[in-house]
């Protein structure tokens, strides 16, 4: 059998109950198109919990023999909006203990799965230093690790966190080392600081840039700071 729960009514304009005459009204429900207060309706018991807690509300719902939808009727969108729901106070109370219950399961859930995604991002970080380290074995220790942490930050987008570089492919572990050497050892930051185009002051710095990959895949030592210009 399928529950058909009262409408509450808050309404915009001060309204007096039709019954007892009492008001201004807070809430009120609609009989024969006239206004009845909370009291006067057998509603008065209930306590107002307002919309937003999904798990508070359907708990309290689920406890409460009897309950109702409270919505208020806007004028921009020329439709009623459900506000929240009545309930009975000793439901609330016991919705709110089961999700204050609920609540310390998950935040021991969020603690052990940011643990597990630290763990995650580490072998990340240490699988693309191991990787750097092999393509370019003459690259200083700080720049392999500095590369590797930059490039697989979590929700940064770079090369890292994308699927080529979790596999590490040659070529975005490459991509990775070139950026870092860009902005590090080239004066190309300076270039666009200049007004020069993005492409130009690519142009005019990849010289360099493959200058210090060479190095670094052939023993050529550390070359930071090489390029400032």
């Amino acid at each position: 059998m399928d529950l058909v729960a009262p409408v509450v009514v808050e309404p915009l304009k001060r309204r007096r109950c039709s019954e007892c005459h009492q008001g201004p009204l807070e809430r009120m429900i609609v009989e024969f198109n006239a206004p009845v207060c909370l009291d006067c309706a057998d509603l008065g018991h209930l306590v107002f919990l307002r919309r937003g807690d999904t798990a508070l509300t359907r708990r309290a719902r689920e406890n409460s023999a009897l309950w109702a939808v409270v919505v208020r009727h806007n004028r921009r969108r020329t439709r009623y909006e459900r506000q929240g729901l009545l309930v009975e106070e000793a439901a609330l109370a016991r919705a709110e203990l089961a999700c204050l219950a609920d609540a310390e399961a998950r935040a021991r859930r969020r603690a052990r799965d940011a643990v597990r995604r630290a763990a995650v991002d580490a072998a990340v970080t240490a699988l693309l230093r191991a990787e750097i380290q092999r393509l370019f074995p003459s690259c200083p220790e700080d720049r392999v690790t500095e590369i590797a942490v930059h490039a697989s930050t979590k929700g940064s987008g770079r090369v890292g966190r994308t699927a080529a570089g979790r596999s590490l492919d040659r070529g975005a572990v490459t991509a990775a080392v070139r950026a870092s050497v860009r902005h590090v050892d080239t004066p190309y930051d300076t270039l666009l600081m200049q007004g020069v185009p993005r492409h130009q002051a690519r142009t005019r710095v990849a010289p360099a840039i493959e200058a210090v990959l060479r190095a670094w895949r052939l023993g050529g030592g550390d070359t930071r700071g090489r390029g400032r210009g």
